[in-house]
């Protein structure tokens, strides 16, 4: 079996000399160079051709999104980005890298060669797989719609993985203040989930908040699920609101769409819209086919607009989605199929 062949880019040698420890552990990945900031990057891309690069954001003499933001255009490679806590991941996330990994806070060598070795090399292994060029989606066309009042009891739930951080936002800032209130899961560390709602929150039109247990799923509002806890819908006296809690991976991870899904099928049924975005794995599936079951209008995005066609797939093959769709036509899609008062 080939090898992943990785391309390790940091400006601190000791971190840089652990992450190639650490990956070199891994059988079914060969480091085929590294080097401390982007000049050096670059000239290792053109003599090794490595099919995946991880890079840290913070570099000298050339900054890793500003990399990425020249290097892509000209040589398209799955980058995996390492990063301290910072919303800088998702300048890097819009630049082009495919995924992230946070830098660890541990000082313990053990406890931080294991974390590279799982959580880093679990994300090349996906990144290697991905077609960059489906990063950017053909353009989305514009919401034309005249304002409408939907039915009050409607619920929008979308689900996302590798790639979801920007396919979300193409499908969230599409979104009006008119839609129905909308829950997201998309897989992403804890921290992380607050930045990224508060930036969708700058850049949308609609209010978008990470959730707390009792908060109202409002129309206008998309609440995102903590990066720790698993999120349900409920429907208490009436009123749609979510439960954010500590809980065990479910589908492999912790928040899961699965449980998200499974929630707003026993609590919205027929009232509600599932859509199910780039991600690799299957989590979700069984939880929108429990929302199809239910009544719930599915949808999937499509293989040519996915970063990553696991999760839409899975969905697609259990018999989960209803339709499929482009990415930039999902907001129109969800519209569309909404009911109204």
């Amino acid at each position: 079996m080939r090898k992943i062949k990785v391309l390790v880019v940091d400006d601190s040698l000791l971190f840089r000399n652990l992450l190639v420890e650490s990956l070199r552990m891994d059988p079914s990945i060969e480091v085929v160079a590294q080097a401390g900031d982007a000049y050096a990057a670059r000239d290792a891309i053109l003599q090794y051709r490595p099919d995946v690069m991880t890079l840290d954001v913070e570099m000298p003499r050339m900054g890793g999104i500003e990399f990425l933001r020249r290097l892509l255009p000209q040589y398209p490679l799955p980058v995996v980005v390492i990063s301290a806590l910072s919303e800088k991941v998702f300048d890097a996330m819009e630049a082009g890298a495919v995924d992230f990994v946070c830098k660890p806070n541990s000082i313990e060598r053990d406890k931080v060669s294991a974390f590279l070795r799982k959580e880093l090399g679990t994300k090349i292994k996906i990144a290697s797989t991905v077609k960059v060029g489906r990063m950017k989606c053909a353009e989305s066309f514009p919401v034309n719609r005249a304002s409408t009042a939907w039915n009050n009891n409607m619920i929008v739930a979308i689900g996302a993985s590798t790639g979801g951080t920007e396919a979300i936002f193409e499908v969230v800032r599409q979104f009006r203040r008119d839609i129905p209130g909308v829950v997201i899961v998309q897989h992403m560390p804890p921290g992380f989930t607050q930045m990224y709602a508060n930036r969708l929150n700058n850049q949308c039109q609609v209010a978008v908040k990470e959730a707390v247990t009792g908060d109202r799923v409002l129309p206008g509002q998309v609440l995102i699920a903590p990066g720790d806890k698993q999120m349900r819908l409920l429907k208490v006296n009436g009123v749609y609101q979510v439960e954010c809690r500590p809980g065990e991976k479910v589908s492999g991870h912790c928040p899961s769409v699965d449980v998200l899904f499974s929630s707003v099928a026993k609590s919205a049924g027929k009232d509600a819209v599932g859509v199910i975005l780039t991600g690799m794995g299957g989590d979700g599936a069984k939880g929108m086919l429990e929302m199809r079951k239910a009544g719930a209008v599915t949808i999937g995005q499509n293989e040519a607009s996915c970063v990553v066609y696991g999760m839409p797939k899975v969905a697609y093959d259990i018999g989960a989605v209803q339709y499929q769709a482009e990415l930039s036509q999902i907001a129109n899609k969800v519209y569309s199929v909404l009911r109204p008062a």
